[in-house]
């Protein structure tokens, strides 16, 4: 048997890791183990361990990293005990392969922890870009520290090669967000919760988080947005808070207080469930804010996106998706765009280019089959000239 841990840090990663995660259980030749820490064990982000618990799965190791503040001098003291926690738990458990997910900062300590303590990484949505987060600069400092590669399509794929690791470790699977919604039951509207489900109202469905790169004006770049909901008054406003980064809990701050004065229209949730928040997007007008799932999830129910700022700057995107600038006019404008006839009508047909069949499958039939041998002696590839 091979021990195959994955590790997860958010209500994020889990919902695109929990099909890995059942396959590789069901797997007769891997054995599961799971590693949980960040904002699962935080009751500010809604102690979304639970979720994991509530799902079938047994928890391995809990590691907490005290994700108790969100400035740079707290995320740097996080990032020092995640160091020395992620290797202690993975001397423990002592997995063959580690599997990791993404770009965050808990993600790029537990690739140096297995890196220092021998552990192969397998690591899922390499060579993308997001040029106004630091994250940016984790997810390619991940990939080297990584054995296998995940990817979501052949720009990806060349990305990693180009970063100079081996081309037959690097497998383009597609991404798992985008099968995740093709396999969902989403809810009819009258199952969704309270202020969606009591109404016909039509709504937008918001996730703003700060661009870590620029973490200063994120309340500032919110308070635009916030403004120009006052152009859309028959819309409701469904928030889901912002995730523990650089003046994350000021924006979750900032949200509360103006919820508490547009109770009315307005509802912010630390957390759905990758259920009710996939349903949830299938019934808004729109997808608004700066949060990944609005380039990967959204356009799969043909809701279009409007992604304000910087932070998914340099992503691959859907013909679905709408930029604009952090300000109030430009923000209204593309919400109406948004919302027209025309554009809705556009999105028929729509084709998003990180879409394939079974990637959870891809993976962990590579994960079975492919060879570990030697694998931690990585030979730098050079790209033909």
């Amino acid at each position: 048997m091979r021990n195959v841990c994955v590790f997860t840090s958010s209500r994020a990663d889990f919902g695109l890791l929990r099909p890995v995660a059942e396959l590789i259980r069901e797997s007769s030749v891997l054995r599961l183990r799971l590693l949980v820490t960040g904002t699962h064990l935080s009751a500010d982000f809604g102690h979304t361990k639970s979720e994991i618990i509530d799902a079938g799965f047994t928890i391995d190791e809990e590691v907490n990293i005290a994700v108790s503040s969100d400035t740079a001098v707290s995320t740097c003291a996080s990032m020092g005990l995640a160091l020395t926690r992620f290797g202690e738990a993975l001397t423990r458990l002592n997995p063959d392969v580690l599997v990791l997910l993404g770009d965050r900062y808990e993600t790029f300590c537990a690739a140096a922890a297995a890196q220092v303590c021998h552990i192969p990484v397998a690591h899922i949505h390499g060579g993308e870009t997001s040029q106004g987060a630091f994250d940016e600069a984790f997810r390619h400092a991940v990939s080297k520290m990584s054995h296998l590669h995940f990817v979501t399509c052949e720009v990806h794929r060349n990305r990693v090669i180009q970063l100079g690791e081996q081309p037959n470790h690097v497998f383009n699977v597609g991404a798992l967000g985008i099968q995740n919604v093709r396999r969902t039951q989403l809810l009819g509207r009258r199952e969704l919760p309270t202020l969606i489900r009591d109404s016909d109202r039509p709504f937008f469905l918001v996730t703003f988080h700060p661009a870590t790169l620029d973490a200063e004006s994120a309340v500032g770049q919110l308070d635009a947005l916030l403004e120009a909901f006052e152009a859309f008054p028959d819309h409701a406003v469904v928030f889901t808070a912002a995730n523990a980064d650089t003046e994350g809990r000021r924006v979750n701050t900032r949200l509360d207080e103006y919820v508490s004065t547009h109770r009315d229209r307005a509802v912010l949730t630390p957390s759905m469930g990758t259920q009710v928040y996939l349903s949830v997007m299938s019934h808004a007008d729109a997808v608004i804010g700066n949060s990944s799932s609005g380039l990967l999830e959204a356009p799969i129910v043909l809701v279009p996106t409007v992604n304000i700022g910087d932070r998914q700057k340099g992503r691959i995107r859907a013909s679905s998706v709408l930029d604009c600038a952090a300000e109030t006019g430009a923000i209204i404008e593309t919400i109406r765009l948004a919302c027209s006839d025309e554009f809705q009508t556009s999105l028929d047909g729509l084709v998003h280019p990180c879409e394939q069949r079974d990637t959870d499958l891809q993976i962990v039939q590579r994960l079975e089959q492919v060879s570990l041998d030697g694998v931690l002696m990585k030979a730098f590839y050079d790209v033909p000239r």
